[in-house]
């Protein structure tokens, strides 16, 4: 659950030219149950945005007529409702691309037997637009619109392979490299060399560098000018994903990456050589 932190979304000290206070503040709300998958208090709500509970009480009601938000009165915690859900699937399906995506996300997790992710890159994260399940017991499960790293996941390594190095350092100066494991990235010497050992080979990984014990391997897709536009991965537990694994479902994911490619008109680039710049 979340603390006692004040959000840097907007809430009470918002104050962009034109922008609807009670709207910010709601969108705030949203945001912040978005972010908390066991659901929030009206108070903790309250002060994790920075409002009025009086005024945060009135916003709630106002989303739970709407169907944006409902409450577990037992517990009096609040949860994202139906209509956000609804708002948010419209958003996917107007990315064509995701669409057209899923059957070979299904291929993939059929012929590799892990979970297959899609991914796109937004505000220096990795994002998890689509995901297919795999169906072993033990598998990678993560809620859509999900966000990892760039540096510490195989679709953000993937990504980032495919930037330029004014994309990548801008990335790196936003956000760092933390350690977010003791398997990951930290120096933007060590990233260097791992984005061009990507470019080389067309496929990146991950390994254990996001969370212990899990492994992914990642291909980016293209448009039609070339340019990275998502990537795409499979994720399944180091014990099924040895080191002997990874040319091969490197080799599966790069295929499927390019057939996706196609399907939506997108073309394969010449592999670019990444310089990265010092943090």
């Amino acid at each position: 659950m979340a603390g006692t932190r004040k959000s840097s979304r907007g809430g009470a000290n918002a104050s962009n030219v034109g922008s609807v206070k009670a709207l910010d503040r709601g969108l705030s709300l949203l945001e912040c149950l978005a972010e908390s998958e066991r659901g929030m208090t009206q108070s903790d709500l309250a002060m994790t945005v920075g409002i009025p509970p009086a005024t945060t009480f009135r916003l709630l009601n106002t989303l739970e007529q709407r169907k944006f938000v409902y409450q577990d009165v037992e517990r009096g915690l609040w949860f994202v409702g139906q209509r956000a859900f609804q708002t948010g699937s419209a958003f996917l399906e107007s990315r064509d691309f995701v669409v057209k995506a899923r059957p070979y996300l299904r291929q993939l997790m059929e012929q590799s037997g892990e979970t297959a992710n899609l991914a796109v890159a937004e505000n220096g994260r990795a994002v998890i637009l689509a995901q297919v399940q795999s169906h072993e017991m033990m598998r990678m499960i993560v809620p859509l619109g999900s966000q990892s790293p760039m540096h510490a996941s195989g679709l953000g390594k993937a990504l980032l392979a495919s930037m330029n190095d004014e994309a990548v350092s801008s990335i790196l100066h936003r956000h760092g490299l933390p350690a977010i494991t003791k398997h990951s990235i930290t120096s933007p010497e060590q990233l260097r060399q791992a984005l061009e050992e990507i470019s080389a080979r067309g496929w990146a990984y991950d390994d254990e560098e996001h969370a212990l014990g899990l492994r992914c391997v990642a291909a980016t897709i293209h448009d039609e000018f070339g340019n990275a536009l998502a990537a795409v991965s499979i994720s399944g537990p180091k014990s099924r994903i040895p080191d002997n694994k990874f040319p091969g479902l490197g080799q599966l994911v790069s295929k499927t990456a390019a057939e996706i490619t196609a399907t939506i008109g997108g073309q394969m680039p010449a592999r670019p050589q990444t310089t990265v710049h010092a943090v």
